[in-house]
């Protein structure tokens, strides 16, 4: 089979990160991943050379929004700013044409009424611009969380169905396994289940866990180095068939290790 592969990589010169590991694709910030400043690109040449000299070498873009986004939250001092920084990573992510916008679940209060946090998604769905694929991440903890397990995705998912956006195709999923084991989800049967909700399965984050299965730790190892077996890791790449994203460490190449890795064991 024929998946593309990549990983995260520093916002620098993500076309030279590419090279480096043999990537087909890279995913990469927009800014400081743990603020609420409007997104800018780190590539010194701009948005035009990037766009034009990642077409020239076949490289797929992919942004990660920042981690501080929480869309569900019933608190407007961080649900407002989340909205608004979402749309201006969207838009941004339009300047250099990438595959997809990647963005975590969120979560409500732990008193909070998850319907509260499941509704502010729809009405974040309904009221957004989607210039580029937003591609919503299972996330590994939190009990209040709107993406850990799946009866709550599925239950999100439904909610932005119902958003009325009449670009709702550019809302896909994004399947990261390090997550779901965190979450205390089978892998083995993860693909097949999701899909069962979602119809589609956009892109992987292919991650080890340096935790065990349902500790809610999203702490990703390589795949030789955790607790997830590595089969299983590629069997959700292979029952996925969907473009790929490696977020495990880097210290010795483990990236490219890890991409190695895939490129050997996914059949033909």
């Amino acid at each position: 089979m024929t998946v593309k592969l990549g990983a995260h990589v520093d916002q620098d010169d993500p076309l030279a990160e590419a090279a480096d590991r043999g990537a087909d694709l890279v995913q990469f910030f927009l800014g400081n991943p743990q603020d609420y400043k409007a997104p800018k690109l780190a590539y010194a040449d701009g948005e035009a050379a990037l766009k034009e000299r990642a077409t020239a070498a076949d490289v797929d873009l992919y942004v990660h929004a920042p981690y501080r986004l929480n869309v569900a939250n019933t608190n407007n001092r961080i649900r407002i700013p989340s909205r608004k920084l979402l749309q201006q990573t969207l838009d941004k992510a339009a300047e250099i044409d990438v595959k997809g916008v990647i963005v975590h679940g969120g979560h409500v209060g732990d008193e909070d009424d998850p319907e509260a946090g499941f509704d502010n998604w729809r009405k974040c769905i309904e009221r957004a611009e989607l210039p580029v694929p937003l591609l919503i991440e299972n996330t590994a903890g939190g009990e209040n969380a709107m993406a850990r397990q799946l009866e709550r995705i599925e239950r999100l998912w439904e909610a932005v169905q119902a958003s009325g956006n009449d670009r709702l195709e550019n809302v896909g999923f994004c399947l990261d396994t390090c997550h779901f084991h965190a979450a205390g989800e089978e892998l083995p049967s993860i693909v097949e289940r999701v899909l069962a909700i979602t119809g589609r399965i956009d892109l992987v984050h292919a991650n080890g866990s340096r935790d065990e299965f349902g500790s809610g730790a999203d702490r990703h190892s390589n795949f030789e180095d955790g607790h997830i077996d590595p089969a299983d890791i590629v069997a959700v790449v292979q029952a996925a068939d969907a473009p790929v994203v490696v977020e495990t460490p880097n210290a010795n190449n483990g990236q490219k290790a890890d991409l190695d890795y895939l490129r050997s064991h996914l059949k033909g």
